[in-house]
């Protein structure tokens, strides 16, 4: 399962989480998998992960909750979204 990850950077944590990202890195623990990570211009981020392990994704978005506000949403690509609907089809 993939899933797109929206952060935003809280001003009073700021500082907080830049020497976070820049000391580890801010990889997930395995077995999820970032599949890229952009930094928008503002203070918002986006990034995509994925893992057949939501507790994965839900550890990592843990481990940064206390600097940064995260919305998680869980996606499908385009060959998924049209046999799901292909199938819920009405005949």
């Amino acid at each position: 399962m993939k899933y797109i990850i929206v952060y935003t950077l809280v001003p009073s944590t700021f500082q907080v989480a830049v020497d976070r990202f820049l000391k580890t890195g801010g990889l997930p623990p395995a077995p999820a998998k970032m599949l890229g990570r952009w930094h928008g211009l503002g203070s918002q981020g986006f990034i995509l992960v994925q893992s057949k392990d939501p507790a994965a994704v839900y550890q990592w978005v843990a481990q940064w909750s206390d600097v940064l506000e995260m919305t998680v949403t869980a996606v499908v690509e385009d060959a998924a979204a049209a046999r799901a609907l292909r199938a819920n089809r009405k005949k």
